[in-house]
């Protein structure tokens, strides 16, 4: 919603907006580009708009954007309905104003989607393309998670989440798009789907809508996303996957027609890898993330990005000078040695691989792992049995229990040992890092929030300590 606010102030439409607990980067982008944010969802929100604009046209060119957070019931909701306000979801919008003449890239999967859809967007930028984009995060080449663009082409985070309160469809299926990644496909949002058949049927929704000029990019190594694809899909389709060849499959591969993307990893850890189309060596990338799962990524948007006319590579020089994205692994401060990260994994998989691509880059240094379990499927205890075994890569887990959470993190505790605490106040839980980390340390603090602002109180609290120490 944070991008769709951006996109219209950029349009020249006046935007103004609320919501709860907004934190950075999303609440510093939009303060920047002049967009009015009022906490909380109050009905005197509205009702100022309503009584300035006392005219009817005035109120009809006044349009309510609802997201998916908003219910019936809410006070905010039944004035819009009361009043018979102009209202339509985010998504809707963003079709109707944004993307109804552009050839939309949509990346979408349980994981990867933010990431791949600023490589996507910067590997496009590189070859001159100059794209539109819709991201759930910032990309460090971009600054800022949306723009307009000034070419036919957009690339857009395709979600599964649901619309709005009045549209129970996935987010996805309004977008309408000619490129379509599908990264992975596990059970997610357990709020509003009651398995993973629920969440296959809205993918095959959105397989409907692609042209047979398109092109679908599907991850090779997912087995749910064959079985939606077998439930029939109209468009060509190009597999990718990240599994490591060694010599003798490179040699047998090379030559051999419609093998799709495949790869050999130069470094264990996914920082340097070959990258191979139906049997031929296309180049090597070089770059600075990490771990199977980027490398993945990587390999879809080059797919994505070639459909839309670029080589390869300039796809692959492109990576060579990606950024990163904030709160994906992002390095957010080092003192005395300890270095602290950022990291939004939100589900065991997105855990255990950003975990593994950090033990493969440091090799034996400490990891500290800290998580919030906080998004809601979390808060449901719908991945606690399979919780644990992902943080095994991790030298000390600390787990944050945050209020509201339907479940004790006792048999986690339990399922890792020694190596384990549980805390429920920041403040102690900071302490206790400052207490355990030491020089050549890595803390990577996980949650899909804002987490208390915990990452700039840990640097304070380390650098405090390190002055104590000095003297």
């Amino acid at each position: 919603m944070g991008g769709i606010a951006l996109l219209a102030r950029e349009s020249g439409v006046t935007v103004s907006g609320s919501d709860e607990n907004i934190y950075p980067p999303m609440s510093t982008l939009l303060e920047k580009q002049g967009i009015d944010i009022k906490q909380g969802f109050e009905i005197s929100h509205l009702k100022d708009l309503v009584e300035e604009n006392e005219n009817p046209e005035a109120i009809n060119n006044t349009q309510v954007v609802v997201g998916n957070v908003m219910t019936r019931g809410k006070p905010v909701v039944e004035y819009t309905l009361n009043q018979n306000l102009p209202y339509t979801s985010g998504p809707q919008w963003l079709y109707e104003n944004i993307l109804r003449d552009k050839w939309v890239l949509a990346v979408s999967g349980t994981h990867g989607k933010t990431t791949t859809a600023s490589i996507l967007a910067w590997i496009l930028e590189y070859a001159g393309l100059n794209p539109g984009f819709l991201i759930g995060g910032v990309p460090e080449n971009f600054g800022i998670s949306a723009r307009l663009g000034e070419s036919p082409f957009f690339v857009v985070e395709a979600d599964e989440y649901d619309t709005a309160f009045f549209d129970k469809r996935s987010k996805f299926v309004h977008y309408h798009p000619t490129t379509l990644v599908i990264n992975n496909l596990e059970y997610d949002h357990a709020d509003i789907f009651p398995d993973l058949e629920a969440i296959k049927t809205q993918f095959h929704h959105l397989l409907r809508i692609v042209p047979e000029k398109g092109l679908v990019v599907i991850n090779g190594e997912e087995s749910n996303i064959h079985d939606v694809l077998e439930r029939g899909c109209w468009t060509p389709q190009e597999e990718f996957t990240s599994e490591n060849l060694d010599e003798a499959e490179v040699t047998k591969l090379t030559g051999e027609e419609n093998t799709g993307w495949n790869t050999q990893y130069l470094n264990s850890d996914g920082s340097e890898f070959k990258v191979f189309f139906n049997g031929g060596l296309q180049g090597t990338v070089k770059w600075s993330l990490l771990g199977k799962h980027n490398v993945s990524n990587a390999l879809a948007a080059i797919a994505a990005a070639r459909h839309a006319g670029v080589p390869v590579k300039h796809a692959i020089d492109a990576l060579s000078e990606f950024k990163g994205i904030k709160r994906r692994m992002e390095l957010r401060g080092k003192i005395n040695d300890i270095s602290v990260y950022d990291d939004f994994a939100h589900h065991p998989t997105a855990i255990e691989t950003t975990l593994k691509g950090l033990r493969e880059n440091i090799g034996n240094h400490k990891i500290i792992a800290v998580l919030e379990p906080r998004s809601n499927t979390m808060r449901l205890g719908i991945h606690k049995e399979t919780l644990a075994a992902s943080l095994n890569e991790a030298d000390q887990v600390l787990l944050f229990q945050p209020k509201g959470l339907d479940w004790k993190m006792d048999h986690v505790l339990d399922a890792l040992a020694k190596k384990s605490s549980l805390h429920d106040d920041i403040d102690e839980l900071i302490t206790a890092i400052c207490e355990s980390a030491k020089s050549g340390d890595h803390v990577l603090i996980m949650s899909n929030g804002g987490f208390g602002g915990i990452h700039e109180k840990l640097l304070t609290a380390l650098d405090t300590q390190n002055k104590q120490k000095a003297h």
